[in-house]
């Protein structure tokens, strides 16, 4: 919105500002980040108000989380995404698809996540929106994203799929594409809800994984980097910096909230959009494959169950302790804290890996 004073500008005053990208995402970060410390108590109060119980704890889950997490309300990801919403809206160009694509998959998902939230919340148990139902609504708009990024998406990159280190490598996907983007962005929204287990230890790597496809989107959004770095250039994909920097003033917002002991939970809310809104990024700027790297904390954590389910339904026996692979590590008598830093660095480690993959061709 507020890019539209740019063209007050004469070029040489203070308006001319607007036009500028990182001026922009900085001022989407601190109006996200002050969004949060605003509203933040005032929604944490009324969630405490009309949660008596807060968030249901799982019976078969850790025994400490019975103990020190009950009673703790769920739904904060609204705050999130109010804060994301607000600030994207405010300093991010209006007329770019590409926002409103990212947008549309956050919300829709966020969305979900509500009425699984509320489901839970209200009947008192671990049992939300059926999962049959959950994964429906996610496929169908995963395909709607996907099919929105392919028609804007240039020619020569529309259903292709763009391989990182591989120079110039494009693989013809044809209408394949569609399905392997709903792949993308609900495995991306279901990878992020099963990390969010531990206080504070979805949101970090969620926020290191959003600033890296940031600067992934800026870059590729450039024709002088993309022809210094030898990727593809997707146009109109730099103003995809602004959301991300929206999304980490307000993940850092709610993360004040949500530090161990955690006032609040984002619940499916914030986890299924957040995550959501990644795969829809990666989509958008052709770097899917990427986006396994750096968001290789959630693939594991997927993996892990996917792995303890099959395994024990062919031979009654558990790979891990328990999963997630986390409370794995709570199992094996690893701290919470201990848990949720390590995991930190692992993920800003392979984020590394992942912007490096921008200029090893």
């Amino acid at each position: 919105m507020l890019y539209w004073l740019s063209s007050l500008s004469d070029g040489g005053d203070f308006f001319n500002l607007f036009r500028y990208i990182t001026v922009r995402s900085g001022g989407a970060f601190f109006t996200a980040l002050v969004f949060g410390f605003i509203f933040g108590q005032p929604l944490i109060n009324l969630l405490r108000r009309k949660q008596s119980n807060g968030q249901p704890i799982r019976e078969d889950g850790p025994q400490s989380h019975i103990l020190e997490k009950a009673g703790t309300p769920t739904m904060g990801g609204v705050l999130i995404l109010g804060a994301l919403t607000f600030s994207t809206l405010l300093w991010a160009r209006l007329d770019n698809p590409y926002i409103w694509m990212v947008m549309f998959v956050t919300l829709s998902f966020g969305a979900i996540g509500f009425a699984d939230d509320y489901a839970k919340v209200s009947k008192n148990n671990t049992k939300g929106v059926s999962g049959k139902i959950r994964m429906a609504l996610g496929l169908l708009i995963a395909a709607i994203a996907g099919y929105w990024a392919a028609y804007y998406h240039p020619d020569d990159l529309a259903y292709r799929l763009a391989m990182p280190i591989f120079k110039d490598t494009l693989i013809n996907l044809g209408y394949v594409f569609i399905p392997f983007a709903m792949i993308v962005i609900v495995g991306s929204a279901n990878a992020v809800n099963l990390t969010d287990g531990l206080d504070g230890l979805a949101i970090m790597p969620v926020m290191i994984a959003a600033g890296t496809l940031g600067i992934i989107a800026y870059a590729v959004g450039r024709v002088d980097f993309t022809e210094y770095l030898d990727v593809h250039y997707v146009p109109h994909t730099g103003e995809l910096f602004i959301f991300t920097s929206a999304l980490i003033g307000g993940g850092l917002g709610f993360l004040w909230y949500n530090a161990p002991p955690a006032a609040v939970f984002m619940g499916d809310t914030g986890s299924l959009a957040l995550g959501g809104a990644l795969g829809a990024i990666a989509v958008a700027t052709k770097h899917e494959i990427v986006l396994a790297i750096v968001g290789g904390l959630f693939v594991a954590e997927a993996l892990s169950v996917i792995i303890q389910v099959l395994y024990f339904k062919r031979t009654g026996k558990r790979v891990f302790l328990m999963a997630p692979i986390h409370h794995h590590y709570e199992k094996k008598g690893w701290a919470e804290p201990q848990i949720v830093i390590r995991f930190w660095i692992i993920s800003l480690v392979l984020a590394l890996i992942g912007l490096a993959t921008l200029k090893v061709r």
